[in-house]
């Protein structure tokens, strides 16, 4: 169940890698240090707040829990 819970999480936050690479390649004149922190900003408190559902959700495919 860890395991599930932990891919869910790495899953949620693949933004954070991918966005900075991406406004590299489409605005190359972009501030990378802007484009790493809109992506900090934008996404670190949906993965925080997700967290207690990612692990609902690894409860319910393990069948663990009431």
């Amino acid at each position: 169940m860890g395991g599930t819970l932990l891919l869910a999480t790495l899953y949620a936050s693949a933004s954070y890698i991918a966005a900075p690479a991406a406004m590299r390649i489409a605005v190359p004149e972009a501030n990378p240090g802007l484009s790493i922190g809109a992506a900090f900003g934008g996404n670190l408190r949906q993965s925080v707040r997700g967290i207690p559902v990612y692990y609902w959700m690894a409860q319910t495919m393990h069948g663990v829990g009431a």
